[in-house]
């Protein structure tokens, strides 16, 4: 039996169910991210305290890491759209990711071949998240879309929760970090299987449509709404720390031990796994644009707190539970926001370019704080941030896509 089914999704939010299709999404999602997160957890430990690279470098890798799948991203969106196979082009993009883990150990010490290995994982994430957002807006009810976002981003959070505790129990019973790439690389694997055979496509499939152009696309995406939406998310993008840089800092100003590192982004996760679902649930009823901005506010005052840490773990906590809610009420509202701005047959390039546009305003915020950080101190660095992204939200109000 597959998991999704050819039910109406209006059939199913009348029972209150959240819709087949979220609900498998959530399951490959939350697989892949235990994946995903035993690499990423254990790469800020590695590049710091292993190889010695400052926050210059660190931000630069991170920005790497976010600004890479930007071209992926777009067109992973667009042939989607173009073939009419959200599902065919995601899998397409999970199994790159799958396949990268093994490039890792293959590696061995060669920066230039982890930045390879790297560099085809995060095409595979870009590949398949504008396809997996489009098959949740078209699986789902136009008013329930916060609702199902934060449902599938609580699955996938539990997933980012369970990947750094695998990894540090890997590293703990065996000596390196190859067990954590190839058991990573399985768990890709059992991901994209379980989308393959136990995930349907939406029953709400887009209408028969004229060929999807690069024009149509564009023009779709350069209208009003999904235009004022790409820049605000852009201005606060810019303005915005990488978690690797904000893990660092956090531990360097609260004089926490180098080994706790990993598990900082637990804290995030678990919050951000508690929130997801009630934020998209009041992202619904009271707006989704007001929840995104006040997700920003959230992460203005975890800046201060980081500039303005004076050591222990009472900050440090306050700092990750904030962190959490930033998250909770930004990354799967803001999907669910501009969605319905975007025609159905278009929507996996629409997703794709706010996306993009937002990553690479993060790959460039994420630089530009680790410069700052090298050369400067975090009080004043964490302090100018803080305020800049108080211009940025108020930035946001300003272009009017408040509802």
């Amino acid at each position: 039996m597959y998991v999704a089914t050819s039910r109406p999704p209006a059939a199913e939010s009348r029972r209150g169910a959240v819709p087949a299709t979220v609900f498998g999404l959530g399951v490959v999602s939350l697989i892949t991210d235990v994946s995903a997160e035993m690499v990423t957890a254990v790469l800020p430990l590695y590049l710091v305290y292993g190889v010695g690279v400052g926050f210059l470098h660190l931000g630069a890798v991170e920005g790497f890491y976010a600004g890479s799948t930007a071209l992926s991203r777009l067109l992973g969106g667009y042939w989607a759209d173009r073939l009419g196979r959200q599902k065919t082009v995601a899998a397409v993009g999970y199994g790159l990711s799958a396949v990268a883990k093994l490039g890792l150990p293959a590696a061995g010490g060669s920066f230039a071949g982890i930045a390879a290995a790297l560099a085809v994982d995060r095409a595979g994430k870009g590949i398949r998240t504008g396809p997996r957002d489009a098959m949740i807006t078209l699986a789902t009810p136009a008013d329930q879309l916060g609702r199902a976002f934060g449902v599938h981003r609580t699955m996938d959070t539990a997933g980012a929760m369970l990947g750094p505790l695998v990894a540090v129990a890997l590293l703990a019973a065996f000596t390196g970090y190859g067990p954590v790439f190839v058991s990573s690389f399985c768990l890709g694997l059992i991901g994209l299987l379980v989308l393959v055979f136990f995930v349907n496509a939406p029953a709400t499939a887009p209408p028969a449509r004229e060929r999807v152009s690069v024009r149509r696309a564009l023009a779709a995406v350069s209208s009003a709404g999904p235009r004022r939406v790409c820049l605000a998310a852009g201005l606060l993008g810019l303005v915005t720390a990488g978690d690797m840089v904000l893990y660092v800092a956090l531990q360097r100003q609260g004089g926490l031990p180098a080994g706790v590192l990993p598990l900082l982004p637990l804290g995030t996760a678990a919050t951000f796994l508690l929130a997801a679902t009630p934020f998209g649930r009041l992202a619904d009823r009271f707006g989704r644009w007001r929840m995104f901005l006040a997700g920003h506010v959230l992460l203005a005052v975890v800046y201060l707190l980081v500039g303005l840490s004076t050591g222990g773990w009472a900050i440090a906590v306050a700092a990750l539970l904030l962190h959490g809610l930033f998250y909770a009420a930004t990354d799967g509202v803001l999907m669910a926001h501009v969605g319905p701005l975007i025609p159905a047959e278009l929507r996996s390039t629409g997703l794709a370019a706010v996306q993009t546009v937002q990553a690479l305003a993060r790959a460039g915020g994420a630089i530009a704080v680790g410069a700052a950080l090298q050369f400067g101190s975090p009080q004043v660095s964490f302090g100018l941030l803080a305020v800049l992204l108080g211009v940025g939200i108020v930035a946001g109000l300003k272009l009017g896509a408040v509802r």
